[in-house]
């Protein structure tokens, strides 16, 4: 897993970091557990951080305006208020964000939480290129002239530090704004801290957690905050123990360490090996749960370029789709489906697949037929996809089947961490390839980002596709203002758009993953929560014994 709520495959970029900071071992009071991680957070600097290791740890380090519920399932996707007192008051036509911030908090680092660190945060977050800084310059008024240079502060934000009050203004109505208030990189910073990276020695935030000792490719620490459970925000809990997390690349050795109980926590984004899985679903109940999540994994097709520019050869594709057999490659961890909206979010589909049951064997006699129909039998297919496992899997499979539906295709397989910034990058054009979606948040915009028209872009693309559909823009333009909070009252309609890029075979959707939650003995596994965007919950850890 990697790419925090965003693409789950998209960077997988080690912490490369210049110089070590410290040694690991937490210096906090308390027991400490230790978290096997494949994968090194790409940056643990929060307005720099944007994959699932760093966000595990910055979510409960860095409380900004908003968070979200310590809660599994659905109940984990409710935005909460953190720093800031109340909902915010919402005016304007959905444009105006009036927030007040609770008096007298403070830092880890002793100094006091003021409105105006609202304003360098966000600032701070875009000048450091934050991955996801288009959240901000895309909906704050002012955002991206700062951005660019033109201003040297954002104009559309107002705080004052006397009252507490913070107001935002938007370029237009964007009902997932509270979400994006509640990204870990929009956690509040003191004003004091340095305008560069502080990756090797995190910034202080305000929160349950400090993430301390970082080791470059070794590990760090994410210690208790001893100054928090005197200012406990209603709803983030203290939390009970210290982390410390190994990186631990070896999948084999990282089951392993948990197995035999020298680690207590595996990565919830790396797979069990299919070799241990036998042997750690045997722990089931007490130590080991598969766990569903909004994440969508998908073939994309290249609408502009041949073959799948014509929709007989995307649907002859969706039809040979083997889903079961590419969830054998993934430990059975795949539930196969055609939709993209994954069945944990509102707007998921009831209705039957367009071309098929995908839990049945696929109808290869009649993709060929679609295949030869559109006279494309024998057309080269260059099929793109990342080096490690199982992606690489996925492709071959895939690949293969391609050839037998009739295409030539051939794979192009490229490092995982240079994959997603090379398909992304458009004039490249790829013809089709391996791709995944982890939800940034709760709301089917986010999914609906990687099909909008208006979000191709000359680099970091999404809509690998370069789907450019008239209706789908439409729909995406009048259902974007709606809350979140309000969902539920256009989810007919989300089902519709999904339903509609489905019939028009868009996307090889082949499934949505499962992930493990699995501890030592040492772990109350039944106390211990797994958040719907977040993973486990570090607050959540408590020790048997």
């Amino acid at each position: 897993m990697t790419r925090y709520l965003r693409s789950i495959g998209a960077v997988l970029v080690a912490l490369v970091l210049p110089v070590v900071m410290g040694a690991c071992g937490s210096s906090s009071s308390g027991p400490t557990v230790t978290v096997v991680q494949g994968t090194a957070p790409d940056y643990l600097d929060p307005s720099q951080g944007y994959t699932t290791q760093a966000a595990n740890s910055s979510w409960v380090s860095y409380l900004g305006l908003y968070t979200y519920a310590h809660a599994s399932a659905t109940a984990g996707g409710q935005v909460i208020p953190a720093i800031a007192t109340a909902p915010p008051k919402v005016t304007g036509g959905g444009k105006t964000y009036t927030i007040t911030i609770r008096k007298g908090l403070k830092y880890s680092n002793g100094e006091a939480v003021k409105a105006s660190d609202f304003l360098f945060t966000i600032e701070r977050a875009i000048k450091l290129n934050w991955g996801g800084a288009a959240y901000f310059t895309g909906n704050i008024a002012g955002a991206t002239d700062y951005s660019k240079g033109k201003s040297n502060t954002i104009t559309g934000i107002s705080a004052n530090d006397a009252t507490g009050q913070i107001v935002i203004h938007l370029t237009a109505p964007y009902g997932a704004f509270e979400n994006v208030l509640a990204f870990p990189s929009a956690g509040l910073l003191p004003s004091t801290t340095p305008m560069t990276p502080q990756d090797t020695s995190p910034p202080s935030g305000f929160g349950p957690y400090e993430i301390k000792n970082v080791v470059p490719n070794q590990g760090y620490d994410v210690s208790l905050n001893p100054s928090y459970a005197s200012q406990a925000i209603p709803g983030v809990p203290a939390g009970h123990v210290n982390i410390h997390v190994k990186i631990e690349t070896n999948t084999t050795t990282e089951a392993e360490d948990v197995l035999n109980n020298s680690a207590d926590v595996f990565d919830w984004g790396d797979t069990v090996p299919p070799s241990l899985l036998p042997q750690v679903q045997s722990q089931a109940a007490s130590r080991y749960a598969s766990e569903p999540t909004a994440l969508v994994l998908y073939f994309f097709m290249n609408i502009k370029e041949k073959p799948f520019d014509n929709i007989l050869a995307r649907k002859a594709v969706i039809m040979a789709l083997d889903r079961n057999a590419l969830s054998r490659l993934d430990s059975g961890n795949i539930t196969p489906g055609c939709y993209f909206l994954p069945p944990t979010l509102v707007g998921h589909p009831s209705t039957p697949c367009p071309y098929g049951d995908p839990s049945k064997s696929p109808n290869i006699a009649a993709a060929k037929k679609l295949v030869a129909e559109a006279g494309l039998t024998g057309y080269p297919v260059t099929v793109w996809g990342e080096e490690r496992q199982p992606r690489k899997e996925y492709i071959d499979n895939y690949a293969a089947t391609l050839n037998e539906i009739g295409f030539k295709a051939t794979t192009k397989i490229i490092a995982s961490t240079q994959y997603f910034p090379t398909i992304g990058t458009l004039k490249s054009h790829p013809q089709t390839g391996f791709a995944d979606w982890q939800q940034d948040f709760p709301n089917p915009f986010d999914f609906y980002l990687l099909v909008d028209g208006s979000g191709i872009s000359q680099v970091n693309n999404e809509n690998f596709g370069e789907i450019n559909d008239p209706f789908i823009n439409s729909e995406i333009k009048a259902l974007t203002p709606v809350l979140s909070s309000q969902l539920s009252s256009v989810a007919s309609r989300w089902e519709k758009l999904d339903e509609y890029v489905a019939k028009k075979a868009y996307l090889g959707v082949f499934g949505y993953e499962k992930v493990p939650k699995f501890t030592s003995t040492r772990i109350n596994f039944s106390q211990a929560i797994f958040h719907p965007v977040y993973g486990l919950d570090y607050t959540s850890l408590t020790l048997t014994k």
